[in-house]
């Protein structure tokens, strides 16, 4: 199947590279980044060994669209997308913590929570909550980044005990993140889905706190259907989610959680084609545009044309 796995482009007035778990990071003169975002897709920080087709492209537009509705929110890294794969933006300095807001009790906060745990990055939880349930109010679950391995969950005291940031920029931070995820909620409910939790990172652009990084993707969110919520709910049984969940699910069920030991479970042409289709179906579902399946014939060069040209456009002016 094809899938754009890896990128090792020389664009012009490149400084230098980086890969994380899912993009290939391209610093342009020190001023910009060029994110291209691959079909690779991991879990548990893990990188899975197969690539999803469609995946990068879906992440990539998804994050471009809300980046572009909420930039009256908060102001964000975008400049350009010039391809379907690839967004462009200011290089910011970023915060190394995840801003992490939850509306309901799933994903990470309910395996903490289902083996015992009743207070989450310094927010207390009631008795009695169920997999998915609506918390009384989002919360703000913020974690530490970490370069290599697992995110650790924090408090807001703990932040500023350890001076990982000063606390207005603290404070700053998870304003900002309480108003996209209320904006975020609005819209998936116009598109009969709920927004269940999401992640946000933030970087200082020329003094100013800015967005960065993606926003509301299926990699960093967890959406479900506002039609059937309820109704599944009720019966105790598992909500159909749009996000990587239904991976961790998977994965978690053939013996891997990302532990020194376990061996990833093959992944097979089944496995691949129906996690390709759930992006797809996130993207229609909370865009409301039919996807656009891009080609992948010569791909590399048409990112790198396009990323050249928009370089040259931009450095002329």
């Amino acid at each position: 199947m094809d899938a754009l796995i890896a990128t090792n482009f020389s664009f012009k007035k490149q400084k230098d590279f980086t890969r994380g778990k899912v993009r290939d990071v391209y610093n342009i003169n020190d001023e910009l980044l060029v994110l291209v975002a691959s079909d690779r897709i991991s879990a548990f920080d893990f990188v899975l060994p197969k690539a999803i087709p469609y995946k990068g492209q879906v992440l990539s537009q998804v994050a471009s669209f809300f980046l572009d509705i909420t930039k009256d929110i908060v102001p964000n890294w975008k400049i350009a997308d010039p391809d379907p794969q690839v967004t462009i933006g200011y290089k910011c300095e970023p915060i190394h913590i995840e801003c992490v807001v939850r509306g309901y009790l799933a994903g990470h906060s309910w395996r903490l929570y289902n083996s015992g745990m009743r207070e989450i990055c310094g927010n207390k939880l009631p008795e009695k909550l169920r997999e998915n349930d609506k918390l009384n109010a989002p919360i703000f679950t913020p974690t530490t980044k970490a370069k290599q391995g697992h995110d650790i969950d924090i408090t807001k005291e703990e932040l500023i005990e350890q001076k990982l940031i000063k606390k207005r920029d603290l404070e700053q931070i998870e304003h900002y993140s309480m108003e996209l995820f209320n904006a975020g909620s609005k819209h998936a409910d116009s598109r009969n889905l709920i927004l269940a939790d999401t992640k946000y990172e933030f970087g200082i652009y020329n003094g100013k706190i800015m967005l960065i990084d993606e926003i509301h993707t299926p990699d960093s969110s967890r959406y479900f259907y506002k039609n059937t919520y309820d109704e599944i709910q009720n019966k105790d049984q598992q909500q159909k989610q749009l996000s990587k969940e239904f991976v961790r699910k998977w994965l978690i069920e053939n013996g891997f959680q990302g532990r020194k030991g376990e061996l990833v479970p093959d992944m097979n042409s089944e496995l691949i084609t129906s996690i390709s289709e759930r992006y797809i179906e996130l993207y229609e579902n909370i865009t409301g545009k039919t996807f656009i399946k891009r080609s992948y014939d010569k791909i590399m060069e048409k990112i790198e044309n396009s990323v050249n040209s928009f370089i040259e456009v931009y450095y002329e002016n």
